[in-house]
C-alpha cells in the first residue's frame, strides 16, 4: 500500500523525511497520556523506527500511516496496533499534530479510510480503541464513525497524580 486517497486527505506510508514530524509528536509531553508514553524518544530511535516502517503488518503487528492533506502537508498520524490476524482484530489510534488542524474533518476522513482499509484489505472483523473518559473530541470522532462504547475501565491510567477512567470502544464489521 502506497497511499489511501480520500476527498480532502490521504494516508501514506512513512518516509525517512518524516523524521522531524514524528519526533515532534512522540516528544510532545502534553499528549503522552494518549499513548502512555513515559520518556522522550531520541532522534536515533525514531530514525531506526522509520527505517523499519516498511515491514509487513503481519510481521510487526502494527502499521503507522501519515495523514496528509491534498497538498501533501503532513497533518498527523494514524495507527493500527496489536494486529491480531487469528482473531481478526486490531487497535486504532489517531493524532492530528496541530490544534489549528483539529475539528476540520481530517480525523473523520482519515479514520474512515483506515476502517475501510482494515475491513476490506486486512480482512479484520473488528477494530477497537481506548479513550480517556475526559477526551470528548476522540469520543465524538470514534462515535461518529460508528464505534460503540462497550466498557469502562475504572482508574485505568495514572496521569498527573490521579487515576483516570478509560472507555473501550469497538467497531464490528457489518
Amino acid at each position: 500500500m502506497k497511499t489511501l486517497n480520500g476527498k480532502y486527505i490521504k494516508l501514506r506510508a512513512l518516509e525517512p523525511e518524516d523524521l522531524e514530524f514524528v519526533l515532534e509528536i512522540e516528544n510532545n509531553e502534553s499528549i503522552w497520556y494518549l499513548s502512555n508514553t513515559q520518556t522522550p524518544f531520541s532522534r536515533f530511535v525514531i530514525k531506526q523506527y522509520l527505517e523499519n516502517a516498511h515491514k509487513d503488518i503481519f510481521e510487526v503487528k502494527q502499521l503507522r500511516l501519515m495523514i496528509c492533506d491534498i497538498n501533501e502537508t503532513s497533518l498527523g498520524l494514524i495507527d493500527i496496533f496489536d494486529f491480531d490476524f487469528k482473531n481478526k482484530r486490531a487497535g486504532v489510534g489517531i493524532v492530528i499534530k496541530d490544534a489549528k488542524n483539529r475539528g476540520k474533518g481530517f480525523g473523520d476522513e482519515a479514520l474512515q479510510l483506515l476502517v475501510n482499509y482494515s475491513f476490506t484489505h486486512l480482512g479484520l472483523h473488528q477494530l477497537y480503541c481506548n479513550i480517556s473518559e475526559d477526551n470528548q473530541a476522540s469520543i465524538q470522532l470514534f462515535s461518529k464513525i460508528g464505534f460503540k462504547k462497550v466498557g469502562l475501565k475504572k482508574d485505568w491510567n495514572f496521569n498527573n497524580g490521579t487515576f483516570n477512567n478509560e472507555y473501550l470502544f469497538q467497531l464490528i464489521k457489518q
